[in-house]
């Protein structure tokens, strides 16, 4: 039996990864080690599934320049099958991560077309075949993109699939009842802790019972906590895995991709849960959001 195919809406961007060992001191040079490598959250969702051997379809917006065709080259040598919508008006989405001795990250983003996302970018043939798609939460997060995002999650429903929400980011929900009602319907919810406090006032995973009116279910993500799932009849929790904290970029999308790999093969939510916690380790182990092994721009 192949693996059922994900459909991944969101972004697709560049990152510069730069990996600094002391304090950034303003209006002198802080020495780093930089990389180039491929970034958004949405690509990286992809990348890691395609790595576990799931079928994932990115759908995305990009510019018309250099750094689209090569995170078109990348993904696609990941295994990534890449459904873009070239911007004549916009540039490629790029980040800016720095990241600091400890494997803490900080993100400067600029989704340039990414932001510019339309419900028209989701060919409805791409999800012909699919089980689930998946939306990251930036794309809900930006009023230019939001409708394309409620429109992913509709016309998925509509054509059978089961879907996913990542919020991505707790600064980024201003709104949070009026999120909730933009993901209501979802079969699976994925925040983090800082992101479920903001949704509920509380980290305690427990909380996440408030949002089930809303959604199927929720699994949420508490770093060296471990992860926890939370549905109507069910509080599963797990423990994290030791790991050296290289570099965290993309570590919850590594979590979602591992989580979904696993849920949609029929595991058990605690199954599915270390499955995600399997994957976010490896991914802060290494530098950049993509699994090791992958093709990569430098």
């Amino acid at each position: 039996m192949h693996p059922p195919g994900v459909v991944v809406v969101g972004d697709a961007a560049l990152d510069v990864v730069a990996r600094h060992t002391g304090p950034i001191v303003p209006d002198d040079d802080t020495p780093a080690q930089v990389r180039l490598s491929m970034g958004g959250a949405a690509a990286n969702t992809a990348a890691w599934l395609a790595h576990l051997g799931v079928p994932a379809t990115l759908v995305s917006r990009v510019g018309a320049d250099p750094a689209a065709l090569l995170l078109r080259r990348e993904l696609t040598a990941a295994g990534v099958r890449c459904a873009f919508t070239v911007d004549a008006e916009s540039r490629t989405g790029c980040v800016v991560v720095l990241v600091d001795a400890a494997g803490r990250r900080t993100m400067l983003p600029d989704r340039g077309a990414n932001a510019r996302l339309h419900p028209a970018d989701l060919d409805p043939a791409v999800l012909a075949g699919a089980r689930h798609l998946h939306l990251s939460g930036y794309v809900l997060a930006d009023a230019g993109s939001a409708p394309a995002g409620t429109a992913a999650l509709t016309a998925a429903r509509r054509a059978g699939l089961t879907t996913s929400v990542d919020p991505q980011a707790a600064n980024l929900i201003a709104d949070p009842a009026g999120f909730v009602e933009l993901i209501r319907g979802v079969d699976l919810f994925l925040p983090n802790a800082a992101e479920l406090a903001v949704l509920t006032g509380s980290t305690d995973p427990a909380s996440a019972r408030r949002l089930l009116d809303a959604v199927g279910a929720v699994a949420v993500t508490a770093g060296p906590a471990g992860a926890s799932w939370v549905g109507p009849d069910v509080l599963e929790s797990v423990p994290a895995e030791p790991a050296a904290c290289v570099d965290s970029t993309g570590a919850g999308d590594a979590f979602d991709a591992g989580l979904l790999a696993a849920w949609l093969a029929g595991a058990s939510p605690a199954a599915a849960l270390r499955a995600g916690v399997r994957a976010g380790t490896l991914a802060v182990g290494a530098v950049g959001a993509r699994p090791a092994g992958q093709p990569s721009i430098t």
